[in-house]
């Protein structure tokens, strides 16, 4: 039914602007369509991710969205030299090189929007 179907990420944040700011100064997005009721930025492939202004931002405790790259090492660098602090996990059957999470042939980071949104990078997804 829905195999065929695009689909992106909805992220519930407190404040547009610093959403606006982070995602697309920070992660690179491209801002999209704007209306008081949310932002719809533009990634690779077509994909997409809509922040939306509510009181219930940052209440998620799991990945909201997840990025997939060649260079996860990269983009960890780059995250941390715009101010972005790397989160570490202890999961099962994972090693850690520096901040980078291996899981065989995966490799991912995870870090955290301004509204506490959990966002992974990872070189391969499923």
């Amino acid at each position: 039914m829905l195999g065929d179907a695009q689909v992106g990420a909805v992220l519930p944040v407190k404040d547009l602007e610093a959403a606006k700011k982070f995602y697309s100064e920070t992660l690179g997005l491209k801002a999209g369509e704007e209306s008081p009721g949310g932002i719809l930025f533009s990634a690779g492939g077509g994909s997409k991710v809509f922040v939306y202004p509510t009181q219930f931002a940052g209440t998620n405790q799991a990945t909201a969205a997840g990025f997939e790259i060649d260079d996860v090492e990269g983009v960890a660098t780059a995250l941390k030299d715009k101010g972005v602090t790397l989160e570490h996990y202890d999961l099962p059957g994972v090693t850690m090189d520096g901040d980078i999470h291996v899981m065989g042939e995966l490799k991912a980071i995870w870090f955290k929007d301004p509204d506490g949104n959990i966002i992974s990078v990872t070189n391969m997804m499923g």
